[in-house]
């Protein structure tokens, strides 16, 4: 049973927001679909919003029709981004309790840049809005994995060796090498600001890495470059306030892929994952602690999801955390609080309740 820090309201207009222009867009279709779907018709108003590729929002009609006949059965697999065209202010604020209305709530279901990097976070805040997950800081050092590798250096927490590169890299043979020569000839490159495994690739060699560098700068200016190591992939899920986060039990996911690519997590749905993995229970335990510690270093406020590697010489280290996890059928976040028995529809009021508790403490510091 969660340890609930406020009450929920009887009636909560919810704004989910979805889709976006990053090139998650469509994973976050599929998340904010199974959330409707999980969500209590008789408490929640839902309002769902759509974010076109272009940066426009758009009130998902037919989708609010559905969940206000009580037909969110008959929700598609991923929702749709279209219908009328709303101004972004207007469509966040509503009813307040001060107007003898319902409070408003905003889910940001919005996977990677312009969404999950502490924009969207900023904007609910200048609009004095509760919402759902981080805040600014957490979301913004969470998706940019060289800011989140610079502080969980700086807090001494075990992690791959790693460097960041910009674009003058690509014209740099020499400095290439060197990458090369101090983090091994195999390599892993990724674009500093991105999720759901886009734009990543693994290198062998100076020509690999040239080509895995132009792909990654495909999606960002920044990269970050990391040795390749023989681990076993842990995943973790936090809940609660910054002072008080709660750890899931921990899972593994064993790819099919050489490693677990997007096509590998969404495409051919070849990866396994094991829930509880099979560890002995003090590194099950190491891992429990060293993810809360990890989010505490980043700031992570209500959610996040804590990835981690398992290795033979150097034990558990750090690999990244995911601010807003999906919530897709397969995502591990809601199946990992699943199996540490917290369901999908207390979870999702877990995390409501969790945004007015954190909206509610700052207003009284105000």
């Amino acid at each position: 049973m969660i340890r609930r820090s406020i009450e929920l309201p009887d009636r909560i207009r919810l704004v989910v927001l979805f889709g976006g222009r990053s090139a998650e867009h469509d994973i976050s279709r599929i998340s904010a679909a199974n959330i409707l779907r999980a969500l209590d018709p008789g408490r929640y108003q839902v309002h769902p919003v759509g974010i076109d590729r272009d940066g426009r929002w758009h009130l998902d009609a037919a989708t609010a029709e559905l969940i206000a006949t009580g037909r969110a059965a008959e929700l598609p697999d991923a929702l749709g981004v279209g219908g009328p065209e709303l101004d972004p202010q207007g469509a966040l604020e509503g009813a307040t309790p001060a107007d003898g209305g319902i409070p408003t709530v905003v889910f940001p279901v919005l996977h990677g840049p312009n969404g999950e990097d502490g924009t969207i976070q900023g904007l609910l805040e200048v609009l004095g809005l509760p919402y759902v997950g981080s805040g600014v800081l957490g979301s913004a050092l969470c998706m940019d994995k060289a800011a989140a590798k610079t502080v969980l250096q700086a807090a001494d927490l075990p992690q791959a060796a790693w460097c960041q590169l910009d674009r003058s890299v690509l014209d740099d043979e020499a400095h290439r090498v060197h990458v090369l020569s101090r983090l091994g000839a195999t390599v892993f490159v990724k674009p500093a600001n991105m999720g759901s495994s886009i734009g990543i690739s693994r290198a062998t060699g100076a020509d690999d890495l040239l080509a895995a560098l132009h792909e990654a700068f495909r999606h960002d200016d920044v990269v970050v470059v990391e040795e390749a190591l023989t681990v076993r992939e842990l995943e973790t899920a936090v809940l609660g306030p910054a002072h008080d986060l709660r750890v899931s039990v921990v899972g593994e996911i064993l790819p099919a892929a050489e490693f677990y690519d997007f096509d590998d997590k969404y495409r051919d749905g070849a990866a396994r994952t094991v829930v509880p993995a099979d560890l002995p229970e003090e590194v099950a335990e190491q891992a429990r602690s060293l993810a809360i510690r990890t989010a505490r270093a980043l700031r992570v406020d209500g959610m996040a999801r804590v990835d981690l590697f398992l290795t033979e010489e150097r034990g558990l280290l750090v690999n990244e955390v995911n601010t807003i996890p999906g919530f897709t059928p397969i995502s591990m976040y809601p199946v990992l609080w699943e199996a540490s028995g917290v369901g999908y529809g207390e979870l999702l009021d877990e995390l409501v309740a969790l945004a007015i508790a954190r909206h509610h403490d700052r207003a009284r510091r105000d």
